[in-house]
């Protein structure tokens, strides 16, 4: 199974193919936050590297969040286009997923991913399983729950606020190196996994948005209640 898989939730985004479970190219955008301006070149480009053509994919994947708001519509809308395009299925996958598939066999993961205003949004991973969140807080509210148990930090909000983990939990926290690795490579295989257990026909994607947008906000602080 073959399958491509596309990140536009982070600053610099990724894409990757994976061949039956391993990846085989993962790319990183070089250009933060400028995903509209690369797609779908860069998917191109992957695939003119490996000297495949698009109609030899198998399975498409993006990123489901979260992350920026531009970015996971631009993404989603990439994915969805060239999956119908092919008559392919299309997996999402949480950027959460990603990154404790990354972290390995860690116990205790705590992905944690930027969004700014000095929060983070974060999940909770035990030995795999996600056992807490997701959720948009604070650092210092999240921090205050993990005491007492050894805990490895991966994703970009771990990478912005590690001076506040190490900070609070002292020698029970550890942040993963890189703390911030592309997210593709791991999409790609763990959307190959879920392609084999059901249908994932293009429509049924869904974004995950843990905090309403801006314009969500605005437009209720103008509603009269």
């Amino acid at each position: 199974m073959l399958v491509l898989a596309l990140d536009t939730t982070t600053a610099s985004g990724s894409c990757a193919l994976a061949l039956d479970g391993r990846v085989i190219y993962e790319q990183v955008n070089e250009a933060p936050n400028a995903h509209s301006e690369h797609l779908p070149g860069d998917l191109m480009a992957l695939l003119d590297r490996a000297g495949l053509a698009l109609a030899r994919i198998d399975v498409f994947a993006a990123a489901t969040g979260p992350g920026s708001f531009t970015g996971l519509r631009i993404g989603i809308a990439t994915m969805q286009g060239l999956a119908f395009g092919e008559g392919k299925p299309l997996v999402g996958i949480s950027g959460f997923d990603a990154l404790a598939r990354i972290a390995g066999d860690e116990p205790r993961v705590a992905t944690w991913v930027d969004a700014w205003r000095g929060e983070v949004f974060a999940a909770l991973y035990e030995n795999g399983r996600e056992v807490k969140g997701p959720v948009v807080s604070r650092p210092e509210v999240l921090l205050e729950r993990l005491r007492g148990r050894p805990t490895l930090f991966i994703g970009d909000g771990a990478k912005v606020h590690a001076e506040t983990i190490r900070r609070v939990l002292g020698g029970a926290a550890r942040i993963a190196a890189p703390p911030a690795p592309p997210l593709a490579g791991a999409i790609a295989i763990l959307a190959g996994e879920a392609a084999r257990t059901g249908e994932h026909p293009p429509h049924a994607i869904r974004p995950l948005y843990i905090r309403r947008t801006d314009a969500e906000l605005a437009r209720d602080a103008r509603t009269p209640r």
